[in-house]
C-alpha cells in the first residue's frame, strides 16, 4: 500500500532495507524540485514504518558501569547521523509530496470553479428557454381567447337564425288562422251554392279560362316542388359540412377543450333546427294537401283564387328569404372552416415549436447533468487529495517528532491571538505575516519592526483564526505519551495579555472554548476507558500549585484556618514548601496536596477550585492578569494484568505569568513587587535556556523556584513543548519580537532523548 502517489510521473524506487544498514539508491535524477536530494525516491508505508521502528543495535545502552571505547562511540554517532540523514531525506520527500498534493488540490479547485461557472451559464440558458416557452404559451392563450370570441360570435349568429325561424313559425300560425277563415268562408259559400247555380251558366266560360289558369298553377307548383327538393339537398349538404366542421373542431387539443362543449351544444341546436325543418316539411305537405283540396274547390271558389295567388306570392318571397339565409349560412360555414384550418396550422406550428423547445430543454438538462457529475467527480478527487494530504501530514509530523525526540530538542508552538475591539492595528498594515512557501507553510512567522523584517520558524504556528480544537489536535499525541509512560511538560510563555491562560484553561462555561488542560484530561480518561479491554488499569493523582513572589502555594489545600502559618492577601495559608528531585528524575514538593481522581468531572471541579484560589490582579495591560505561575501535575500509574507491565507517566501543564514592562503596566505597591518577582523568574528561565543552548557545564536551575521546578522538563528525559503566545497589537511589537527570539533559543536547546518509565511487576 502506497503512502502517497506522485503526480508528476516520477519513476518509483523502493527504499533500501534500513535495518540492514544499506545505503539509499539514487539512480534517477530528481525532477520535482530543483536541488532536492530525494526528488526521484518514493517511500512505501512499510519503509517508513521500518525507519520509525528501527532501533540502534547498541550493546550495554543503559549500562553505565561499562565505559565504551572511542571507536564504538564514533560508530554509534555515525549510525545516529546516518539514521538522522535518512529521516531528513524521508521528510524532504514528504514535503515534495505535500507540495504536489497542494498543486493538485489547487488545480482541482480551479476545475471546480470553472465547472460551477459552466453550470451557472447552463442555468441562464435554461431560464431563457423557459422565458421563450412562457411567451409561446401566452401567445397560444391569446389565440385561444380569439377563438373563443369567434365561437361566441358564431353562437350569436345561430341565435339570430333561431329567431328568424321563430318568426317563420309565427307566419305559419298566421297562415293557419287564414286557412281557418277560408274554411269558414267555404261553408258560407256552400250555403250560397244554391243561389249560385243560377249563375253557373254564365260562369262556364269563365271556368274554362280558370282550368287553363289551373294548369299553369300546377306547372308553377311542380316548379316549386323542384325548388323545394333542391333546397332540401342544400340543407343536407349544409348539415354534412356542419358535421365535418364539428369533427374538425373535435381534433383541436387542450386549448379548445372548453369550446368543444359549446360546439356540442351548437350541434344539438342544429339538430333542433333540422327537426324544425322537418316539421316545416310536414307543414308544407299539409299545405300541399290543403292546396289540393282547395284546387278541387276552385270551381266553386273563383273569387278566392286571387287570395290564394297572393298567399302563393308570399310563400315565394319567404322561400327566397330562406334561400338567402341558407346561402349566408353556407358562406359563414365556409369562412369558419377556413379559419379552423388556419388555426389548426397555427396550432401545429406551435406544437412543433414546443417540441423543438422540449428537445433543446432536454439537451440542456443532459448537459447540466453531465456538468453536475463532473463537479461531483472533481469534488471526490479533491476530497481524496485532501485525505492523502492529511495522511502525509500526519506521517510527516510523526517523522518530525521522531527526529526531535532523537535530537532531544524542546518543541515550540507559536500562537497569535486575535485583535481585541479596543486595540489598533499597525498604520502600515499588519506587522505580523505568515510565509506561504512549502518549507514554511504553517511553521513560519514574520515580524516587521522599524522597517526590518524578522523571520522565525517553529514546529507549528497558529494564526488568530485557529480554534482551541485546532490547537489541541496538534498536541493530542504528546498528551497520549503520558499514558505510555513518558514525562510530558507543556508550558505557555508570553507577555501579559497575549492569551496564555486562555490557551491553557479556556473560557469557563463555553464548551467550544475549553483550553488544553480540560481537553487533555478528557482525552486521557477516554483513552483509559478504551484500554481497559486490553488489560490496562490506571490510577491517577492530581496536584496544583502556584509560584507567587517566589513562594509556592498549594491551590488544593483545605487547611486555611491554621493560626501559626503565614497567610496571603486572599487568606490562603503559605507553607514552607520545598522542591526535591530524586535520582530517577522525579520531582516532589513537600506537604503538597495530592488528590486521587477517577473522572474528568472530578478534575474539572478541582480546576475550578484552583482558579478561585489563584492570584489575579488588574493592570493597565490586562484587567485580569495572572500574577503567579500556575503548575498542574497529573501522575499516571498503569499496569497491564495480562503482561504484568507497569508504566509511570507524568503530565505537567504550566501557565506562566506574563512578562511586562513597568512603563506600560503602571504597577505600583504590591503589583510592583509581583511584576518584579515575575520578571526575575522569567529572567532566570532565560538564563537557563542560554546555558542549555551553549551546552555549559553549569546550568543555573536553582536561581528561582520556577526553573528549579522545571529542571526535569528542561534538562532531563521528558517530552517538552512550549507555547509562545503573541499579541497582534502594534504597540506590543517589541515585546512580541523578544518573545519570538526567546522561543527560537528554546527550540534550539537539546535536553536529551525522552525515556519511557516502564518495568515488569514481580
Amino acid at each position: 500500500m502506497m503512502v502517497g502517489t506522485p503526480t508528476n510521473g516520477r519513476a518509483r524506487l523502493a527504499f533500501s532495507v534500513v535495518n540492514g544498514g544499506q545505503e539509499l539508491c539514487l539512480t534517477s535524477t530528481p525532477t520535482s524540485i530543483a536541488g532536492s536530494d530525494c526528488g526521484s525516491i518514493e517511500f512505501t508505508k512499510e519503509d517508513v514504518e521500518a525507519l520509525l521502528n528501527e532501533k540502534l543495535k547498541r550493546k550495554d545502552r543503559f549500562n553505565l558501569k561499562v565505559s565504551p571505547s572511542f571507536s564504538a562511540v564514533k560508530e554509534k554517532c555515525d549510525n545516529m547521523v546516518e539514521y538522522i540523514k535518512k529521516l531528513k531525506l524521508c521528510i524532504k520527500w514528504f514535503q515534495e509530496l505535500e507540495y504536489s498534493y497542494l498543486l493538485e488540490q489547487k488545480k482541482l479547485q480551479d476545475e471546480l470553479e470553472s465547472s460551477e461557472i459552466k453550470c451557472s451559464e447552463m442555468e441562464m440558458i435554461v431560464k431563457k428557454k423557459e422565458e421563450e416557452l412562457n411567451s409561446i404559451i401566452t401567445e397560444l392563450r391569446k389565440n385561444n381567447a380569439f377563438l373563443r370570441e369567434k365561437f361566441t360570435k358564431e353562437e350569436s349568429d345561430k341565435l339570430a337564425a333561431v329567431e328568424s325561424l321563430t318568426k317563420e313559425k309565427e307566419a305559419r300560425l298566421i297562415m293557419e288562422r287564414s286557412q281557418a277563415s277560408i274554411s269558414e268562408e267555404l261553408a258560407r259559400a256552400q250555403r250560397e251554392l244554391s243561389s249560385a247555380n243560377q249563375k253557373i251558366s254564365s260562369l262556364n266560360e269563365m271556368y274554362k279560362r280558370l282550368q287553363d289558369y289551373i294548369t299553369s298553377l300546377q306547372q308553377y307548383n311542380g316548379k316549386l316542388h323542384t325548388e323545394l327538393s333542391t333546397a332540401e339537398d342544400d340543407l343536407k349538404r349544409v348539415e354534412k359540412e356542419k358535421a365535418a366542421m364539428v369533427e374538425d373542431l373535435s381534433m383541436i387539443k387542450g386549448e379548445l377543450a372548453l369550446s368543444k362543449a359549446s360546439q356540442d351544444e351548437a350541434v344539438k341546436q342544429k339538430d333542433a333546427m333540422v327537426n324544425e325543418v322537418m316539421c316545416l316539411r310536414r307543414e308544407i305537405q299539409q299545405v300541399r294537401d290543403d292546396r289540393d283540396r282547395q284546387l278541387s274547390l276552385v270551381q266553386t271558389l273563383s273569387d278566392e283564387v286571387e287570395k290564394c295567388r297572393e298567399s302563393a306570392g308570399k310563400y315565394c318571397e319567404e322561400l327566397d328569404e330562406m334561400k338567402e339565409k341558407t346561402n349566408e349560412l353556407e358562406a359563414t360555414c365556409s369562412s369558419q372552416s377556413i379559419e379552423l384550418r388556419a388555426l389548426q396550422n397555427h396550432l401545429a406550428a406551435a406544437e412543433n415549436k414546443l417540441q423543438v423547445s422540449d428537445l433543446t430543454a432536454m439537451e440542456t438538462m443532459h448537459e447540466f447533468e453531465d456538468q453536475k457529475r463532473l463537479v461531483l467527480e472533481l469534488q471526490q478527487r479533491l476530497a481524496d487529495a485532501e485525505n492523502k494530504l492529511m495522511e502525509g501530514e500526519k506521517l510527516r509530523k510523526k517523522l518530525h517528532n521522531t527526529i526531535l525526540e532523537l535530537k532531544g530538542n524542546i518543541r515550540v508552538f507559536c500562537r497569535v491571538r486575535p485583535l481585541l475591539p479596543d486595540e489598533r492595528s499597525s498604520p502600515d498594515g499588519n506587522f505580523i505575516s505568515y510565509p506561504s512557501s512549502v518549507e514554511s507553510l504553517g511553521r513560519g512567522i514574520d515580524l516587521v519592526q522599524n522597517g526590518q523584517r524578522h523571520s522565525f520558524t517553529y514546529d507549528k504556528v497558529f494564526a488568530p483564526e485557529a480554534t482551541q480544537e485546532d490547537v489541541f489536535v496538534e498536541i493530542s499525541q504528546l498528551v497520549q505519551s503520558a499514558l505510555d509512560g513518558y514525562k510530558v511538560c507543556i508550558f505557555a510563555y508570553g507577555q501579559t495579555g497575549s492569551g496564555k491562560t486562555y490557551t491553557m484553561m479556556g473560557q469557563p462555561g463555553l464548551l467550544e472554548e475549553k483550553g488544553l488542560i480540560p481537553r487533555s484530561l478528557e482525552q486521557i480518561f477516554q483513552t483509559r476507558q478504551s484500554l481497559q479491554p486490553q488489560g490496562w488499569k490506571y490510577e491517577m493523582q492530581v496536584s496544583m500549585l502556584e509560584i507567587y513572589n517566589e513562594t509556592i502555594r498549594d491551590l488544593l489545600s483545605t487547611n486555611r484556618s491554621t493560626p501559626d502559618v503565614l497567610r496571603a492577601e486572599n487568606g490562603s495559608p503559605i507553607k514552607p514548601y520545598s522542591i526535591k528531585h530524586d535520582a530517577s528524575g522525579n520531582t516532589q514538593v513537600s506537604d503538597l496536596t495530592v488528590v486521587d481522581v477517577r473522572s474528568a468531572r472530578e478534575v474539572s471541579f478541582l480546576l475550578e477550585q484552583a482558579s478561585r484560589s489563584r492570584s489575579v490582579g488588574k493592570t493597565q495591560m490586562n484587567e485580569q492578569s495572572s500574577r503567579s505561575h500556575f503548575v498542574f501535575t497529573l501522575k499516571i500509574y498503569g499496569i497491564n494484568e495480562s503482561t504484568d507491565q507497569q508504566v509511570q507517566g507524568i503530565l505537567n501543564l504550566i501557565d506562566l505569568a506574563g512578562s511586562e514592562r513597568l512603563s506600560k503596566s503602571g504597577s505600583t505597591g504590591d503589583r510592583l513587587k509581583e511584576t518584579q518577582a515575575i520578571n526575575r523568574s522569567l529572567s532566570s528561565l532565560s538564563d537557563v535556556i542560554f546555558a542549555l543552548a551553549k551546552k555549559e557545564e553549569h546550568v543555573p536551575f536553582r536561581n528561582s523556584k520556577l526553573t528549579y521546578l522545571l529542571q526535569p522538563c528542561l534538562g532531563g528525559d521528558s517530552k517538552t513543548l512550549m507555547f509562545v503566545n503573541i499579541s497582534p497589537d502594534s504597540s506590543s511589537a517589541s515585546e512580541s519580537l523578544c518573545s519570538l527570539r526567546f522561543a527560537a533559543r528554546v527550540n534550539a536547546c537539546e535536553i536529551g532523548t525522552p525515556r519511557r518509565l516502564t518495568n515488569t511487576r514481580h
